[in-house]
């Protein structure tokens, strides 16, 4: 079990909107949000997809973060707040799905970037998920953009493709 995560809002989203938020408790000891990903998550209002999850997880800690400026000029406030508070906590990793987010994060800062379909494929190997194919199908159906590339890779890994 890795100790730290910090967590960005697109992978909380994700997760929550598709039943497996529990998914990160489970592997990580500490599940950090910064204070701008909390923000965004809350944005959506109490209906907005997963956000009655999030709040749910008292497990999740919110924590200032204040990104140097270089990083919000290429970043999203809340990416830029994950980067931060990853290399301020020496947190294990950070969990990004933006594409641009992740080479900054491990290219510039050195952080292991993981996405959601790692936590998921992770949670498989492990057995604490029966179905890969399933909660992409929730992230899916919830409007969450995946790239058929990624998707058909996840599956794969996985082991189920129909083949």
């Amino acid at each position: 079990m890795s100790v730290c995560v910090v967590a960005d809002t697109g992978p909380l989203i994700a997760l929550a909107g598709s039943g497996q938020l529990g998914l990160l408790r489970a592997a990580y000891t500490r599940v950090v949000v910064p204070e701008a990903v909390h923000d965004e998550l809350l944005e959506g209002g109490a209906f907005a997809l997963g956000v009655a999850a999030y709040q749910r997880a008292t497990w999740i800690e919110v924590m200032a973060a204040a990104p140097e400026p270089s990083l919000l000029a290429l970043l999203g406030r809340g990416e830029a707040s994950v980067i931060t508070l990853g290399v301020s906590l020496k947190a294990d990793c950070v969990l990004i799905d933006e594409q641009k987010a992740r080479k900054i994060a491990s290219s510039v800062y050195n952080l292991t970037v993981m996405g959601t379909v790692r936590v998921l494929l992770d949670a498989k190997r492990e057995k604490r998920l029966a179905s890969v194919k399933d909660a992409l199908e929730g992230m899916l159906t919830n409007g969450y953009r995946l790239h058929e590339a990624i998707v058909e890779y996840a599956l794969k890994e996985a082991g189920e493709t129909e083949e």
